[in-house]
């Protein structure tokens, strides 16, 4: 259990918050929201992994488990610090509409100011970025990244140059430069968020960080120990992927395509690239959530040259094996298990040994007739209460396209009698009772994503899980930001003990 104290957060991607710079970064705009969130008697901020984004912008298939997002960098601190010019990162600003992140812009703009940066580094500073790649054992991303730019951004396995970690070790003196270049971003990112994060919990709040479970096949993962993985170690094809069945977002199931994990080969080094891999994910956050948490029960195996995620088999995955053995290493981390999907008994038990809280979906338990475990009058205290994920849609998104008795369902249940349930905005009648009835509930954690805050449409939903087009693009302002009914969350954070 994380905590007997009842409290409340709010979902907010570091990439949506608002900047000059065509995504959200690190920084005072981090600060500042924390800051008024922590007015209205929240004391918890999720975000969403700060993994690389894969070519779709997800940051839920990163080619890398231990690296950090370089567009999370802020500019603004690259001047403070003196790593550039405040007139550089000025010449970076994006003009386009601050409602929606332009990854491809920053991601240009961004590397054109590292790389200027870097060009200004003495060699002391240098030697001293060589030790923190071997400190946080960064060597496998940082050669990954080198030679994916001289294979001129080809998958690895089509690499002309270095595609086994074992021959890519001899190229290691002719990348040196390049090598330093990606541990220099990758210093960076790690001390800005270090200094923002400082700010952030001095304001009384909490990091809920995310972990994604799996990994890219086109990954420094995959590539520099395809031992960890279910892959043929000479072509490093998986026989069979990951994905989920047909389930409530999607009648095909969703085919992810990431490798499976060789599980026998982990349990034989003592998990020690787990441990490693959590261990980083608390230097970086206070709370950890994990992605699809219920694939250590057991997970779903499609067939690797499979269409959709229809046809697959459920595999045993490591279960508590695992889990007693971050304990051992790291003490009872506060860990938050997303067992969310196709269910089973196996992970009802791996929760109840664990002592993990699961997590529970406001938007699942609307279905009449029916006495869901997503009803708030049925959550456990030892769970996490959503409005809603970056998988859902917003609540008002959700009202206007659910069916007719669905609806009908969920506004009885709420209570709301009166008035006009299809009305948007920071005052949208029927969202908030939704809102109340989850905050009233027994779960010791009630979040809600920004959107649900702000009363928003179906057209500012994060993430749609099955479609790679328009993804993960939301992004808000500082004058939507200040707008929130401050005193309305203030209110029921505490009136229902949440504060």
């Amino acid at each position: 259990m994380l905590s007997e104290k009842r409290s409340s957060g709010v979902l907010m991607s570091i990439s949506a918050l608002p900047s000059r710079y065509g995504v959200g970064t690190f920084g005072s705009a981090c600060v500042s929201f924390a800051k008024r969130i922590a007015e209205m008697g929240f004391s918890n901020w999720q975000v969403l992994p700060f993994t690389p984004l894969d070519y779709a912008n997800s940051p839920y298939g990163s080619d890398s488990a231990f690296a950090g997002n370089e567009l999370y960098i802020s500019p603004d601190m690259m001047a403070v610090d003196g790593f550039i010019t405040k007139e550089e990162a000025a010449s970076t600003e994006y003009s386009g509409s601050p409602y929606i992140a332009n990854y491809e812009f920053a991601r240009e703009k961004r590397e054109y100011l590292l790389r200027l940066a870097f060009s200004r580094l003495e060699e002391e500073s240098k030697r001293a970025i060589s030790d923190f790649i071997d400190e946080k054992k960064l060597l496998p991303h940082c050669l990954f990244r080198a030679l994916k730019k001289i294979n001129n951004g080809k998958k690895f396995w089509e690499w002309k140059k270095g595609r086994s970690y074992r021959e890519a070790l001899l190229y290691v003196g002719e990348l040196k430069d390049e090598i330093i270049y990606h541990g220099f971003v990758q210093y960076l990112f790690d001390t800005q968020w270090r200094a923002t994060k400082k700010q952030i919990n001095s304001y009384g709040i909490n990091i809920i960080g995310d972990m994604p479970i799996y990994v890219s096949r086109d990954s420094a993962d995959v590539w520099s120990n395809p031992y960890l993985f279910d892959v043929d170690p000479e072509t490093y094809k998986p026989s069979m992927v990951a994905g989920c069945p047909p389930d409530y977002f999607s009648e095909d199931g969703q085919l992810w395509g990431n490798p499976l994990y060789n599980w026998k080969y982990h349990k034989e080094q003592g998990y020690s690239w787990w441990i490693r891999r959590i261990r980083r994910q608390f230097e970086l956050y206070d709370m950890l959530r994990i992605d699809h948490f219920r694939a250590f029960a057991s997970y779903w195996a499609i067939d690797g040259d499979a269409k959709t995620a229809r046809d697959g088999v459920w595999k045993k995955g490591p279960a508590m094996s695992l889990f007693r053995a971050v304990k051992e290493a790291l003490g009872d981390v506060p860990i938050i298990a997303e067992d969310l999907g196709v269910f089973g008994n196996d992970v009802v038990k791996l929760l109840e040994k664990s002592g993990f809280p699961g997590m529970r979906i406001v938007q699942f338990g609307f279905v009449p007739n029916d006495d869901s475990t997503h009803l708030p009058h049925n959550y456990p205290k030892n769970c996490i209460a959503y409005t809603g994920t970056h998988d859902n849609n917003t609540l008002l998104g959700w009202l206007w396209e659910a069916s007719e008795e669905e609806r009908a369902f969920a506004l009885d249940y709420c209570g709301f009698d009166n008035g006009d349930w299809g009305k948007g905005g920071y005052d949208a009648p029927a969202c908030k009772k939704i809102i109340e009835a989850v905050w009233r509930s027994n779960a010791c954690l009630a979040i809600i994503p920004f959107q649900d805050m702000c009363g928003f449409g179906s057209d500012a939903r994060m993430n749609i899980p099955g479609d790679d087009s328009g993804k993960w693009c939301f992004r808000t302002t500082n004058e939507t930001i200040d707008g929130i009914d401050a005193d309305y969350f203030r209110k029921i954070n505490c009136i229902f003990r949440r504060k």
